[in-house]
């Protein structure tokens, strides 16, 4: 009997404060783990890459971990990206200026709209803004709300434009 060369104790799922990612990287994760154990002389099949991956994300096997797992690749903002939804009640298209990913899976980010908007509904003032920094959840919403209730952000995938 071979010995497992991982023996990585399962973590409950709510310790965990990374996103799981998608079912295709997860699988490039176990072929990268093949390869470079390969290049140190470690041969390694690909069910034991797949199962030392599923302990790696704390589950108790691959189909376990796959189970949870989104067939789709989990929003990834990248700086420079372009980007479309509403501030504030106003819609928007613009670029990420900067993006952080926040151990909870919300992404913190700064945006810079393509025309600067007022967002003040009042005729007797303005305030215009061409920049934001904003945290937004896994579904492209921002948790601060308006007195009615609507997110601050909503990116556009999130209201299915």
């Amino acid at each position: 009997m071979r010995t497992p060369i991982f023996s990585v104790a399962a973590r409950p799922e709510t310790d965990m404060d990374i996103p799981l990612p998608s079912r295709s990287a997860l699988k490039a994760q176990a072929k990268r783990l093949r390869v470079s154990l390969a290049a140190k002389g470690k041969t390694l099949t690909y069910a034991e890459s797949l199962e030392a991956i599923a302990h790696q994300w704390g589950a108790r096997d691959w189909n376990t971990l796959v189970a949870q797992a989104l067939d789709v690749p989990q929003r990834d903002f990248t700086p420079g990206a372009a980007i479309r939804g509403r501030y504030l009640g106003n819609d928007f298209s613009g670029r990420v200026k900067a993006a952080r990913l926040n151990g909870d899976g919300s992404w913190t980010l700064s945006l810079r709209f393509d025309e600067a908007m007022d967002v003040v509904t009042s005729p007797r003032f303005s305030a215009w803004r061409q920049q934001i920094t904003c945290t937004v959840d896994k579904n492209g919403r921002c948790r601060r709300t308006t007195s009615d209730g609507r997110p601050h952000v909503e990116l556009a995938q999130s209201w299915g434009v």
